[in-house]
C-alpha cells in the first residue's frame, strides 16, 4: 500500500485478533475514529470464495500436495481439527456431525482405519476439554438395536469407553441451554432422519441444531455430496467450521484420485448410468491411461465403437454421450478396453452358463460374469500398471453383481498392491470382496461411499466440503521469514505493492509486517525487494486474505497488534 493511502486507510485495531475472545453471536465493534465494524461480519466472512496461492517459496513448507496441476476448486484446502489451535478448543461447546455407517454397524471393526480416525475425533474434543454434541442420522437397517436415542448413546458409550448422555431438544423444538451441558460432557441429540428439515436444510432447524454451539466438526464424509441443515446449514451458525480426523482422511484419498505423478494410470469402471455419469468418465479419461470397463456401460461403450449389442441391454439416450467419450479418449489417447466374452445364463434355464463372445450373445442367453478372455485382458492391464482406481460393481444386469469376476478382480488388485502400486477402493461392495481377499484394506485407499466419488469425479462442488473454513495450504516457517518471530505482528490487507509494508518495516525495526496480497505477481515483485533492500521483519504472502487469514495469522508464535485493511478492501471484508 502507498504512503500516500495511509490517510484512506482504515486500521482495525486487535489485543489478540482470535474468535475465542469473543462470545458467540454477540457483536462486538471494533472502532477506529467515525468508523466501525460488527467482528461477527468479519468472521463470517472467512467462509466462501475461492482461494488463491501464489507464491511458494523456502518458507512455505507444503503439508501435502494437492493435485499436480493445482488445487482444483471443487476441493479447496479447508481447516481441519487436526491443525486448529487446541487452546481454542477449551470450554467451547463443539457439534460433531458423525457417520452412523461407521460408528453404528452392527459389526463395527475398531482396527479399520475409519473406525478409528472417528472415534479419535471424539476423544481428541474431549481431551481438549470441549463440551460434544453429537448428531447423526441412523436406521435399523445398519443395526437392529439402534431402536432410539437412548439405545444409541449406550452404544456409543459403550465404543468410546465414555458417558454419553441423550438430548431431547429437537422433537421439543427447545433450544439447548448452558445449563443442559452441565450435566455431562459428551451428548446426542435424536434421530436426524426423522426430520424433514434436515434434508431441506431449513435455517431455522439448522439454528436450532446450533444453539449454543461454538464450533461445527463435520466428520460424516459420506454426506458431502448433500445439502444438509446438519452439516451445510449448522455452519453459518458457528464462528469455526472445520474437518474431523475422518472426514479429513476421505478428503486425502480423494484428493489423491487426481493426482498423475504415478504411470500407467488406469480407471477399472463397473455399474451403469453412463449418460449420468458421462463427465465423471471424461474425467478420468483426461488423467488415466486406460479405461477398462466392467459393468454395464461398457455395453455402452460397445455399441459406440460400432459393436452390435442385445436392444434389452442399451442404455436408453446414452449413445451421444458414450460417442463423446469414445472420442475424448481416442482424442487422448487412452486406450478403452471392455469384456471380449461373457459367461451367460440362459433366460429360460437360469441354472445353465455358458462363454460367449462379447459381440456374439444369443438369443435368450444374458451375460452375468466376465468371460476367461476378459479376466487376461484385465490382468494384463492391472500388471503393468503403477495407479489403479476401481469404481462400480462388476454387474451385467439387473441381477447380483458377478461373484467369480469380482472376486478375480480384487485378487488382481491385491497382489498388485504388493508391487509398489497405489490402488483406489471405491464403494461399499468392492471395498467388501478386496477385505475378504486379502483380510485388510492396509495397502488400497478406501473410499466406501461412492456417490460421493462420482460427483467428484463429475467435477461438482461437494456441499458439505465447501461450507467448511478455508485454510491456508501451506504450512509457512515464520522463523524464516522473519529474523525475529516473536516481535508483535502488524498485517496489511490487500498490501498491493508493498511500499507502506516496506517503509513501515525500515522505521519500526520492533514490530514484524506482512503483507497479504492476492495478486501473485506483486507478491514475488515485493519479496524480491524484501530480499534486495535485505529487510529481516517483513514479508509477504499471496492468498485471498477473507477465507484464509485465520488460519495464517493463527500459527504466528508472537502476538498480532494490528491489522490495517485498505477502505476498498476492508468494504468487501465487512458486507
Amino acid at each position: 500500500m502507498s504512503p500516500v493511502l495511509k490517510t484512506v486507510q482504515t486500521t482495525l485495531s486487535l489485543n489478540k485478533l482470535s474468535s475465542s475472545n469473543y462470545p458467540r453471536k454477540e457483536k462486538k465493534l471494533l472502532q477506529h475514529g467515525s468508523c466501525s465494524f460488527p467482528i461477527n461480519n468479519v468472521q463470517l466472512s472467512f467462509r466462501g470464495g475461492f482461494e488463491v496461492v501464489s507464491n511458494v517459496n523456502r518458507s512455505h513448507k507444503e503439508k501435502t500436495c494437492l493435485y499436480d496441476e493445482g488445487e482444483l476448486e471443487a476441493l479447496p484446502h479447508v481447516q481441519t481439527l487436526r491443525e486448529f489451535p487446541r487452546e481454542e478448543l477449551v470450554a467451547k461447546v463443539v457439534m460433531v456431525r458423525f457417520d452412523s455407517t461407521i460408528l453404528l454397524g452392527e459389526k463395527l471393526d475398531l482396527s479399520s482405519q475409519s473406525a478409528s480416525k472417528a472415534l479419535y475425533t471424539i476423544k481428541y474434543l474431549h481431551e481438549c476439554g470441549a463440551k460434544v454434541i453429537l448428531m447423526s442420522e441412523w436406521s435399523r437397517k445398519i443395526n437392529p438395536k439402534l431402536l432410539d436415542a437412548q439405545a444409541v448413546a449406550d452404544i456409543l458409550s459403550s465404543v468410546l469407553q465414555l458417558n454419553v448422555i441423550a438430548l431431547r431438544c429437537i422433537s421439543c423444538k427447545s433450544p439447548l441451554r448452558r445449563e443442559d451441558l452441565q450435566k455431562a460432557d459428551i451428548f446426542l441429540l435424536e434421530n436426524l432422519s426423522e426430520y424433514k428439515e434436515e434434508v431441506a436444510n431449513c435455517s431455522k432447524f439448522a439454528e436450532l441444531l446450533s444453539s449454543e454451539v461454538d464450533i461445527l466438526v463435520n466428520d460424516s464424509f459420506c454426506q458431502s455430496h448433500k445439502v444438509l441443515a446438519s452439516t451445510v446449514g449448522v455452519a453459518r451458525f458457528c464462528y469455526a467450521s472445520m474437518a474431523g480426523f475422518s472426514f479429513e482422511e476421505n478428503l486425502h484419498q480423494l484428493k489423491k484420485i487426481a493426482k498423475t505423478k504415478k504411470k500407467p494410470y488406469l480407471a477399472v469402471i463397473g455399474g451403469g448410468n453412463l449418460k449420468r455419469n458421462a463427465a465423471a468418465l471424461q474425467f478420468l479419461a483426461s488423467r488415466c491411461d486406460a479405461l477398462v470397463f466392467v459393468g454395464q456401460m461398457s455395453f455402452q461403450i460397445m455399441r459406440a465403437l460400432g459393436h452390435s449389442i442385445p436392444t434389452n441391454l442399451v442404455e436408453r439416450d446414452a449413445h451421444k454421450a458414450a460417442l463423446d467419450i469414445v472420442q475424448f479418449a481416442h482424442d487422448k489417447n487412452v486406450l478403452m478396453s471392455y469384456p471380449k466374452d461373457f459367461w451367460c445364463t440362459n433366460q429360460h434355464l437360469p441354472t445353465e452358463l455358458e462363454v460367449f463372445p462379447a459381440h456374439g450373445v444369443s438369443a435368450s442367453w444374458l451375460p452375468v460374469d466376465l468371460g476367461p478372455r476378459s479376466l487376461e485382458e484385465i490382468y494384463s492391464l492391472v500388471t503393468n500398471s503403477k495407479k489403479i482406481i476401481w469404481i462400480g460393481p462388476v454387474k451385467f444386469s439387473s441381477s447380483k453383481p458377478c461373484t467369480v469376476g469380482t472376486s478375480k478382480l480384487a485378487q488382481m488388485l491385491c497382489k498388485q498392491s504388493q508391487c509398489e502400486c497405489e490402488i483406489t477402493i471405491v464403494g461399499s461392495t468392492a471395498c467388501k470382496v478386496i477385505k475378504n481377499e486379502s483380510n485388510s484394506l492396509s495397502s488400497f485407499n478406501v473410499l466406501e461411499n461412492a456417490s460421493v466419488v462420482w460427483e467428484f469425479l463429475k467435477e461438482q462442488k461437494l456441499p458439505g466440503v465447501m461450507s467448511l473454513d478455508r485454510a491456508y495450504p501451506f504450512e509457512i516457517d515464520w522463523s524464516v521469514a522473519y529474523h525475529d518471530a516473536s516481535l508483535p505482528l502488524v498485517v496489511d490487507i490487500g498490501s498491493g505493492n508493498g511500499l507502506f509494508i516496506m517503509g513501515m518495516a525500515q522505521n519500526r525495526k520492533d514490530l514484524n509486517f506482512l503483507g497479504l496480497e492476492i495478486n501473485g505477481k506483486l507478491v514475488r515483485r515485493c519479496l524480491d525487494s524484501v530480499h534486495q533492500s535485505g529487510i529481516r521483519n517483513a514479508y509477504f504472502i499471496g492468498s485471498n486474505a477473507t477465507t484464509t487469514f485465520r488460519s495464517i495469522v493463527s500459527s504466528y508464535p508472537g502476538e498480532l497488534v494490528l491489522v490495517s485493511v485498505q477502505v476498498e478492501h476492508a468494504a468487501k471484508v465487512v458486507n
